[in-house]
């Protein structure tokens, strides 16, 4: 599924695959998670009450107010974090920052280029109309949305496989990890689009590995 990516790309996902790997702590790193699922839970709260004023200022201004912008984006930052170390990926031991900053030392990274605008006809249908075969396709992916990330799907199911063969080889596959990346990306690629972001539609598309393969636009 993999293709030419585009030039530019509004959002940016990367992440280092860390090693050595603990065998055994992905078993109770959702217990570990905990204090950030409540946190988040309450910042998911804050993010679609922002993303309702962002609305009214996107149709009558053509602009999405950049501390808003900024917020929205710690969120989803944060939230790209707790999945990385967690059921998201499994690829990292490091236990993510309580943060809505940038964070560039830690192995999971988050970026979106801020609009200087963005159409006021779009923001009437794209985050449910036009967004419906994206929310289709990472539905399957991401399964359902559990205090600020998504869980039970396709993702989830291969980071545990992951972690089952990391638990008797002491070896993440890499192969698992570029396809769990390429789904990732293609989620938070769709949320910001979803959470008026960007006006840049989601290419369908499966970008793998670690590395993000389209600069920041």
């Amino acid at each position: 599924m993999t293709t030419t990516p585009a030039a530019y790309d509004p959002v940016r996902v990367d992440a280092v695959l860390e090693a050595p790997l603990s065998r055994w702590i992905w078993l109770v790193k959702w217990l570990m998670l905990i204090p950030h699922y409540i946190v988040l839970f309450f910042l998911w709260i804050a993010v679609f009450l922002v993303s309702v004023v962002a609305f009214f200022a996107i149709l009558i201004t053509e602009r999405y107010p950049r501390p808003l912008f900024d917020f929205t984006l710690g969120v989803l930052r944060w939230t790209w974090r707790v999945s990385y170390y967690g059921y998201g990926a499994l690829a990292t031991d490091r236990y993510p920052p309580f943060s809505l900053g940038e964070e560039p030392g830690y192995p999971a990274r988050l970026d979106i280029a801020y609009p200087e605008r963005l159409s006021r006809g779009l923001v009437l249908v794209k985050w449910w109309l036009l967004a419906i075969p994206q929310y289709i396709v990472i539905g399957f992916f991401a399964g359902g949305f559990h205090a600020g990330w998504w869980d039970g799907g396709l993702i989830a199911l291969l980071a545990v496989i992951a972690g089952v063969i990391l638990a008797f080889t002491e070896k993440y596959p890499r192969d698992i990890f570029d396809f769990v990346m390429g789904l990732n990306r293609w989620v938070l690629r769709v949320a910001a689009y979803a959470l008026l972001m960007t006006d840049a539609y989601p290419p369908f598309r499966l970008d793998m590995g670690g590395t993000d393969p389209a600069p920041l636009r």
